[in-house]
C-alpha cells in the first residue's frame, strides 16, 4: 500500500469523514502537496476497512440517501503514527512536463521559448496569489499542538515553492531575452 493509505489515515486521524469529504480534503486541504484521483480513494477505503485500519457507520440523510462516515481505528492510528514518525528519504523530483518541454526548447525560435516561459510564469504567479490568499486567512501562526499548525507549515512550503518557481522563470525569461537582444544586434 502506498502513500494514499497514509493520506486517508492522516485525514481520518483528524476527524471522521465520508468518502466524498475525503476526496475534497485530498483535493483542497493538502494544498497541492499530494494528489489522488477520485477513482483511487474508494478502493483504498475498502482495502483499509478490510484490514481493520478504518471503520464506517452508515448514516441516513433525508429519507433514502445513505452515506458511510469513516473513522480511524486504534490499529489504523497506530499504523499511521508509526509512518508519521519515520524519517523519509528525499523523494525524486516529480514529473514536470513543462521542464521536459523547456529542456528540448532549443528547437524553437527564441520568441516562442520566451512565450512558453511567460505563460508558465503567469500560471505560477496565479497559483502563488491563491496560496497567499489562503495563508492570509490565518490571523496568527497556530499553536503547535493544533492540526492547523501543520497546515500552516505545508502552506508556507507551497508559497516558498511557488515564489522560487516564479524567481527561476523570471531569470530564464531575462536570460533568453538578453540572448535574443544580443543576437539581434549582430
Amino acid at each position: 500500500m502506498g502513500t494514499l493509505k497514509y493520506a486517508i489515515l492522516g485525514l481520518l486521524n483528524r476527524q471522521e469523514m465520508t468518502g466524498y469529504e475525503l476526496t475534497k480534503a485530498i483535493e483542497h486541504s493538502l494544498l497541492g502537496s499530494w494528489r489522488a484521483k477520485h477513482s483511487q480513494i474508494y478502493p483504498e477505503l475498502k482495502s483499509l476497512t478490510q484490514k481493520g485500519l478504518v471503520k464506517y457507520e452508515v448514516e441516513i440523510s433525508g429519507t433514502v440517501l445513505e452515506k458511510k462516515v469513516y473513522s480511524i481505528t486504534e490499529e489504523g492510528r497506530s499504523d499511521f503514527l508509526h509512518w508519521e514518525s519515520k524519517k523519509l528519504p528525499l523523494q525524486p523530483n516529480t514529473k514536470d512536463e513543462f521542464r521536459l518541454q523547456l529542456y528540448f526548447s532549443s528547437c524553437l525560435p527564441p520568441e516562442k521559448r520566451i512565450e512558453l516561459l511567460e505563460h508558465q510564469l503567469a500560471l505560477h504567479q496565479a497559483k502563488l496569489q491563491k496560496l497567499k490568499r489562503i495563508i492570509q486567512k490565518f490571523d496568527a501562526i497556530p499553536p503547535t499542538e493544533e492540526p492547523y499548525f501543520s497546515d500552516y507549515l505545508v502552506l508556507g512550503g507551497a508559497v516558498a515553492r511557488e515564489e522560487s518557481s516564479c524567481h527561476w522563470l523570471k531569470t530564464c525569461i531575462d536570460l533568453c531575452q538578453q540572448r535574443l537582444n544580443d543576437s539581434q544586434k549582430d
